[in-house]
């Protein structure tokens, strides 16, 4: 084999495993919030591509989704048929995602913590807990961050 089809190979080999490791999904916003914008970005720096919707009323969304109002937060996305509330770090989702733990259809950062990603803002850090979800709304703590 010739080195220059050696070499087209490697390269067609190495683009479409980049390819395959793009995990695709939605995000519900709304127009006017800059932290979920950081939040898409952050995703999209780690590996995602995120299809943004623009909404002015996200609560039929998350009522559809099966969030409950305590662990709400202001963005929603549907990733591989899950639901991921507010600012998840995209490390959390792609271990959800890995592990498919039964019976829960997602995780959620409740509120906007300082320190979650999309909500960095010089060096302030607030505890924040990542929590997994079943359609009934019963939670259990998926991860804990800035302790």
């Amino acid at each position: 084999m010739k080195f220059s089809h050696l070499f087209a190979l490697v390269l067609l080999t190495l683009s479409t495993s980049s390819f395959a490791q793009t995990i695709k999904g939605t995000n519900y916003q709304s127009p006017y919030c800059g932290c979920c914008k950081e939040w898409v970005k952050h995703m999209e720096d780690n590996g995602f591509e995120l299809d943004v919707v623009y909404k002015e009323d996200l609560t039929p969304i998350k009522i559809e989704l099966g969030l409950r109002p305590e662990y709400t937060s202001c963005h929603t996305a549907e990733i591989e048929g899950y639901t991921f509330e507010g600012h998840v770090p995209a490390d959390e989702v792609k271990r959800f995602l890995d592990k498919k733990p039964a019976r829960m259809i997602g995780l959620a950062v409740a509120g906007m913590p300082m320190g979650s990603p999309g909500m960095e803002y010089d060096d302030q850090k607030d505890p924040y807990e990542v929590l997994a979800f079943d359609e009934n709304g019963k939670t259990m703590v998926w991860s804990t961050h800035n302790q």
